[in-house]
């Protein structure tokens, strides 16, 4: 037998068979995870064929890295969209503008219909999002980054103000968490999807925020400012759904409550901070001789 023959198939088999590994082992895994015990021999099966097939693709990442680098290298589009920082932004804000608003009045609708202070907090969160992704897309969708300082300390300001104003909505959101206890259960692994996702969307907004700082442009600032602060209340909600889903019932209902009013504290202040942060830069900068060259100080 060709020992080297067969460990170079099982380590590197054909495209087909790494492509169907995918859905097998991923259907097997959460059978296993919701019908069965987790020591039965089904289930460690399903973690093993979980465990290959990660193995085999984790083999063919350089590979794949070095085919996606030339395709995007090759493609008009995708060049395009690696090179104009303004379309990708535009874009997200679009996007994002688009999400917030759906979801502002899904909120406003179920508190109309349930006449519930909760749904009207998240309602008011969530228009406040969108308005100032709003305010920043009509100004990115007339100038380039640094053509028109002025317009966007003023906008700079405004989302600052805003963000004031939102904090209202969040505040009410903490205390109907702490006061009334108002959590969310899901499933477990719905849980662990959120949380991937919100550490993800976390970590991509403090990478973005540190990195568009090189382009002077508050409006790239204010529009990084606002998923960092969107991503931080997610991490709040994180939180509460973690606390109540993972709960065996050794932790207290006051425990919870302290966890939920010491993070959602630190939470409404780093929000205060921004935005009496940008309320003041903008403020400072609109006031000096030459704005344009004070903001790219």
């Amino acid at each position: 037998m060709n020992w080297k023959k067969l460990g170079k198939s099982l380590l590197f088999p054909h495209i087909a068979i790494r492509i169907l590994l995918i859905p097998i082992s991923a259907t097997f895994l959460i059978c296993s995870m919701i019908f069965l015990d987790t020591e039965s021999v089904c289930a460690i099966t399903s973690y093993a064929l979980s465990a290959y097939t990660l193995m085999v693709w984790c083999m063919k990442i350089p590979r794949l890295i070095l085919c996606i680098k030339a395709f995007l290298q090759q493609n008009k589009y995708t060049t395009k969209w690696q090179q104009d920082e303004r379309l990708r932004i535009n874009v997200s804000l679009y996007g994002a503008l688009v999400w917030n608003t759906a979801y502002a009045l899904l909120q406003l609708g179920l508190g109309f219909w349930h006449r519930s202070f909760w749904f009207y907090s998240l309602a008011g969160y969530y228009v406040s999002l969108a308005l100032m992704r709003f305010i920043l897309v009509g100004h990115t969708r007339k100038y380039m980054p640094g053509e028109n300082v002025t317009k966007e300390l003023i906008k700079y300001r405004i989302c600052g103000i805003i963000f004031l104003v939102m904090n209202l909505s969040l505040a009410f959101i903490i205390f109907f968490m702490v006061y009334w206890d108002r959590t969310f259960h899901h499933h477990e692994i719905t849980t662990i999807t959120m949380a991937t996702y919100t550490f993800a969307s976390l970590t991509v907004a403090i990478v973005n925020t540190v990195k568009y700082k090189k382009y002077n442009s508050p409006v790239y600032s204010a529009s990084k400012a606002i998923s960092l602060a969107s991503a931080s209340a997610s991490m709040l909600t994180l939180e509460s759904t973690m606390l109540t889903t993972f709960n065996d019932g050794t932790m207290s209902a006051l425990t919870r409550k302290l966890f939920l009013g010491i993070s959602g504290g630190i939470v409404s202040i780093f929000v205060i901070i921004m935005a009496i942060y940008m309320i003041i830069k903008s403020t400072k900068t609109l006031n000096s001789p030459n704005p344009s060259k004070t903001a790219n100080r």
